[in-house]
C-alpha cells in the first residue's frame, strides 16, 4: 500500500464529516446542502487559511488537490449527472408541450448571449471560445430550492410550478448539449485520440458531425439497452443486478462519450440516465440505490473539491467586479428570458415574473459546467469563485422572491387561455 493512501483516508474522513455538518446547517437554514459541501471544502482546504495565516497554514490544513481526490470527484460528478437523467420524466416534458420548451429556450439563449457580451467586456484577451463558455455557465438552472418553496406554498402542481419544472429539465438538456459542442469545437477535448484521427485539422464541421454521431449512437444504443433493462426488470424485479448493471451502463456511456466521440463524460452519464428513465419503475429503484453511493460519498467529495480548489491569490478588484456583474446579469437574464417568453405565450404578468424567478437558482449543473471548462482550458481557475458566488446568491434570492410573489395569493392559479390550448399543466 502506497504511503500516501492512509493520509488520503484521513482526508476523506475530514471531508465527509465537514460536508455532512455544513450540509445539515444549510438544510436547517432552508438552503441547498450543496452550498454546505462547497463551504466545507473551502474551510478544510488551504486557500482561506493561507490568506489568514500564510505558509504556517500548510501543515495545519493539509487537504489539497491530489490524484485520489480528483478521481473520487470525477466519479461523483458522473453520478450526479446520471441521477439527474434518471429523475427526468420525459413523459412530463412531452405533456407540457411547446410552452415549456420555448420558456427553456428563452432561458438559455438570452443568458448565453449576455455571457458572451460580459466575457468580451471583462476578458477581451481570452477570445470568443471563453466568452461563449461564460454564457454556457449562465444557462444552467437548478430548481431544487424552487420545488421546495412551491411545495410549501401549495403551488407545485399549479401552472407555474409545472411549467418551471418542465422548463428546467429542458434547460439542463439544452445546456449539456451546448457544453458538449463548445468543448469539442474549442479544443477542450484535444486529448481524444479518435477525434484527432478522423479530424486531424480540427475542422469545425467535422467536429459537429461527430458530436451529432454521438447522440445518434446514444439514442440508438439506448433503445436496445432500454428493452434489455425492461426484460431484466420483468424477469428479476428489484434485484441488485439492476442497479449494478445500471452503474456499469453509466460508466460505459461516460467512457464512450469522452474517449470515442470527444464529448464530455458528464454528457454520456446524463444520457445513460435518460435511457433508463424510460422504464419509470426500474429508474426509481435504481435512483434510490445509486443515490446512496452518490450522496453518501462521491457527490460530497466532488462539491467539497470545488471549495478546496478555490484560490484567493489572484482575487483582486477586477475579478470582484466581474463576479458582481456576472451574478447580476445571470439572474436578470433568466428572469427576462424565461419571464419574457412566458408573456409571449400568453401568461399574465404576475405569472411571468414567477416563472422567471423560479428559474434563477443555480446549483450542481453550473458548478459541473465550470469545472469542465476549467479542465478544458476555457477559463482560468481564478474565476471558479464567480460560479460559487452565483450559486450562493441565486439560492438565497429564489425562495425569498417567490414567497414575496405569492404572499397575497391564497388561491390556486387559473390556467391561461394559451396554456389551456397547449394542454393541461395541472
Amino acid at each position: 500500500m502506497p504511503n500516501d493512501i492512509p493520509e488520503f483516508l484521513g482526508q476523506l474522513a475530514i471531508i465527509l464529516f465537514s460536508t455532512k455538518l455544513l450540509g445539515i446547517l444549510m438544510r436547517k437554514a432552508g438552503l441547498p446542502q450543496v452550498l454546505g459541501f462547497i463551504i466545507a471544502g473551502l474551510l478544510v482546504g488551504p486557500a482561506l487559511w493561507e490568506v489568514i495565516f500564510g505558509e504556517i497554514a500548510n501543515p495545519i490544513f493539509p487537504i489539497k488537490r491530489s490524484g485520489y481526490l480528483d478521481a473520487f470527484a470525477e466519479v461523483g460528478v458522473v453520478f450526479v449527472m446520471f441521477t439527474a437523467g434518471l429523475e427526468t420524466n420525459l413523459k412530463d416534458v412531452k405533456d407540457t408541450g411547446i410552452v415549456s420548451f420555448l420558456i427553456a429556450a428563452g432561458g438559455v439563449l438570452l443568458p448565453l448571449a449576455a455571457g458572451v457580451g460580459l466575457g468580451a467586456a471583462f476578458l477581451p484577451e481570452e477570445g470568443f471560445s471563453t466568452w461563449l463558455f461564460i454564457g454556457v455557465v449562465m444557462t444552467a438552472t437548478s430548481v431544487g430550492i424552487t420545488v421546495e418553496v412551491l411545495r410549501e406554498l401549495g403551488k407545485l402542481q399549479s401552472k407555474v410550478g409545472t411549467v418551471v419544472l418542465s422548463a428546467a429539465i429542458i434547460d439542463d438538456v439544452l445546456g449539456i448539449m451546448i457544453l458538449a459542442v463548445v468543448l469539442s469545437l474549442t479544443g477542450g477535448r484535444t486529448d481524444n485520440a479518435v477525434l484527432s484521427a478522423i479530424n486531424p485539422n480540427g475542422n469545425s464541421f467535422v467536429s459537429v458531425l461527430w458530436i451529432l454521431a454521438f447522440f445518434v449512437f446514444a439514442v440508438g444504443a439506448g433503445i436496445g439497452f432500454s428493452k434489455l433493462f425492461k426484460y431484466i426488470e420483468k424477469k428479476s424485479p428489484h434485484t441488485r443486478r439492476i442497479p449494478i448493471l445500471s452503474i456499469a451502463l453509466c460508466f460505459l456511456y461516460a467512457f464512450v462519450a469522452e474517449k470515442v466521440f470527444g464529448v464530455a463524460d458528464i454528457t454520456g452519464a446524463y444520457i445513460a440516465g435518460l435511457v433508463l428513465s424510460t422504464n419509470h419503475a426500474s429508474a426509481q429503484y435504481v435512483d434510490r440505490k445509486v443515490t446512496i453511493n452518490s450522496y453518501t460519498l462521491f457527490a460530497p467529495i466532488f462539491f467539497a473539491s470545488i471549495g478546496i480548489k478555490i484560490g484567493f491569490g489572484n482575487f483582486g478588484g477586477h475579478i470582484l467586479l466581474f463576479a458582481a456583474c456576472f451574478v447580476i446579469v445571470a439572474i436578470a437574464m433568466k428572469i427576462i428570458g424565461c419571464g419574457g417568453t412566458a408573456k409571449l405565450c400568453g401568461f399574465k404578468w404576475k405569472d411571468c415574473v414567477r416563472v422567471g424567478v423560479g428559474m434563477i437558482a443555480r446549483g450542481e449543473v453550473a458548478l459541473i459546467v465550470t469545472e469542465k471548462g476549467i479542465e478544458g482550458g476555457l477559463l482560468s481557475a481564478d474565476y471558479r469563485a464567480i460560479t460559487v458566488l452565483l450559486v450562493m446568491v441565486s439560492s438565497l434570492l429564489a425562495p425569498i422572491l417567490l414567497k414575496l410573489l405569492y404572499k397575497k395569493d391564497d388561491t390556486p392559479l387559473p390556467l391561461s387561455k394559451t396554456a389551456t390550448e397547449e394542454g393541461s399543466y395541472e
